[in-house]
């Protein structure tokens, strides 16, 4: 067919160079060893560099506070054992140099024989999301009230009276735009705050669990353990150097 002739055209170049075209969107792919073999311009600028040559070869070391670049290799190790990052919540340093929220996904990138050579992944900012896809306060409110208030107890209920939506239409919305409920939303938001703190502090595990917002330790270590791939005491002894 002829689309099948067109496609057969185009080289890896010329798809992976699509990627430039996206000025919300971060894109990267990454060797074996954790190092940038290729990006857009996006990620060329979110990292604070003028070109893809000042970006190659370098690892997130290069570019990110040590405990936020500590994270990411420590996921990148889990995409490489063929796992998968889905729109995870999760926290890095917008252009402003500012700690901001990013949804991100990550996956294996393999050669003709299927094995795993290295990483791709997806990165944006939670408030770009918002606004591009919503453009509605309704959504914008109870997303800043989760990202304020995460560390206290919320209820489903509270949101909606935030975003003046019942619970249902609430829910919709928060499935239609950022993919998961409120109270999921929620919860990434508790645990990455924990992860950061993890590497940051050292703060006794049940306090961190607690100031995060989680009620109970057994509760925050098995979600901790589904999102991480470790229990948090475990975590934070891989990546504090």
């Amino acid at each position: 067919m002829k689309y099948e002739s067109i496609f057969a055209q185009i080289t890896t170049q010329q798809i992976i160079a699509m990627f430039d075209l996206l000025s919300d969107v971060i894109f990267w792919i990454k060797d074996d060893t954790g190092r940038v073999i290729h990006c857009n311009q996006e990620f060329v600028r979110h990292v604070g560099r003028k070109s893809i040559g000042q970006v190659l070869g370098h690892s997130d070391l290069d570019f990110s506070p040590p405990y936020l670049a500590r994270n990411f290799m420590m996921d990148d190790q889990r995409v490489m054992g063929g796992e998968i990052i889905t729109e995870r919540l999760e926290l890095n340093i917008d252009r402003s140099g500012e700690l901001a929220w990013f949804t991100t996904s990550k996956r294996p990138l393999k050669n003709a024989q299927g094995e795993i050579i290295g990483t791709y992944g997806v990165a944006r900012n939670l408030k770009k999301t918002v606004k591009t896809l919503s453009g509605m306060e309704k959504i914008k409110r109870p997303v800043e009230y989760i990202k304020n208030n995460y560390g206290r107890n919320i209820t489903i209920e509270e949101l909606a009276e935030v975003a003046s939506l019942s619970v249902s239409a609430l829910e919709r919305r928060f499935k239609k735009y950022l993919k998961k409920t409120p109270m999921q939303f929620l919860r990434e938001i508790r645990l990455e705050n924990s992860r950061r703190m993890l590497v940051e502090t050292q703060m006794p595990v049940s306090e961190i669990a607690y100031s995060s917002g989680f009620a109970s330790h057994s509760y925050f270590s098995r979600h901790f353990k589904a999102m991480f791939g470790f229990l948090p005491a475990n975590y934070r002894a891989e990546v504090q150097p």
